[in-house]
C-alpha cells in the first residue's frame, strides 16, 4: 500500500504513472525520516511486493529518484538514501505539475459548460424568433428593422463589442447584408455599412432608443 502521508492532494493524481506515485511515496518516507539519510534499503523485488507492482515499475521509480539526486541505486544491493532536500524539491515539483494538470482539466470542463450554455442561448434565440413570427400581430413582440448608415458608430465593431442588448433592450434576430439574411448572428459578427438589423423588443417604444443607438455617429 502507498503511504497515507501522500494525502488527498496526491490521491487525486490518478492520471500520473504508478512509478511516479511510488517515487513520491518514497520521497515522503525520506522527508518524514522513516528512512534515514545514508540508509541502504532493500532491492526492487521486495519493494515490488510492498507496492504490489512489477519490479520494472520499482526500477523506473528508483531511476527517477536517482536522476533527481534523492537516492543512489546500488546494483544487487538496493538503494541508498541520499538527500532529504532533493526529496522535498521533488515533491514540490510534483505538486506544481499536478496543479497544472488540475487547472487544465478545470478549463476543459469550463469550455464544455460554455458550449452547453451557448447552445442553450441559441435554442432560446430560435424560440424568440419563432414566437416573434407568431405574435407579431398580437402586439406582444415587435419584430422591427433598422439600417446601419455610413456614419454609424457600429461599423467595424462586433455585436458583442457594442453590447447591443445591454444598450437597447432589443435582441438581434438577423442581419440582412446585400440581400443575404443571416439568422441568429453570434456576438462576433462585425457590422458593416448598409447592414439591415432585424430585431425584436418587448416594448414598442424601444424602437426610438434603437434608432438613436444605431444612428449614433462615429
Amino acid at each position: 500500500m502507498v503511504n497515507s502521508a501522500v494525502g488527498d492532494e496526491d490521491k487525486k493524481c490518478s492520471k500520473n504513472a504508478k512509478y511516479e506515485k511510488i517515487a513520491i511515496d518514497i520521497a515522503y518516507n525520506i522527508i518524514n525520516e522513516e528512512w534515514k539519510i545514508g540508509e541502504l534499503l532493500q532491492g526492487r523485488s521486495l519493494l515490488a511486493g510492498k507496492y504490489n507492482v512489477s519490479p520494472e515499475t520499482i526500477r523506473r521509480a528508483l531511476k527517477l529518484l536517482e536522476e533527481l539526486n534523492v537516492v543512489n541505486v546500488i546494483e544487487r544491493k538496493g538503494f541508498l538514501i541520499k538527500s532529504k532536500e532533493s526529496a522535498s524539491s521533488f515533491i514540490n515539483e510534483f505538486r506544481s505539475k499536478d496543479r497544472i494538470l488540475s487547472l487544465r482539466e478545470d478549463i476543459s470542463n469550463l469550455l464544455q459548460e460554455k458550449i452547453s450554455i451557448d447552445q442553450e442561448i441559441m435554442k432560446n434565440l430560435d424560440d424568440i424568433i419563432e414566437q416573434a413570427m407568431l405574435l407579431k400581430n398580437v402586439g406582444i413582440i415587435y419584430p422591427l428593422e433598422v439600417e446601419v448608415g455610413e456614419t454609424s458608430h457600429l461599423i467595424g465593431k462586433s455585436i458583442g463589442g457594442v453590447m447591443f442588448w445591454e444598450n437597447t433592450g432589443a435582441t438581434i434576430i438577423g442581419i440582412n447584408r446585400d440581400g443575404h439574411l443571416t439568422l441568429s448572428p453570434g456576438p462576433k459578427l462585425i457590422f458593416r455599412e448598409g447592414d439591415l438589423i432585424l430585431y425584436v423588443a418587448n416594448d414598442e417604444n424601444n424602437s426610438t432608443i434603437i434608432e438613436e443607438f444605431v444612428k449614433k455617429r462615429k
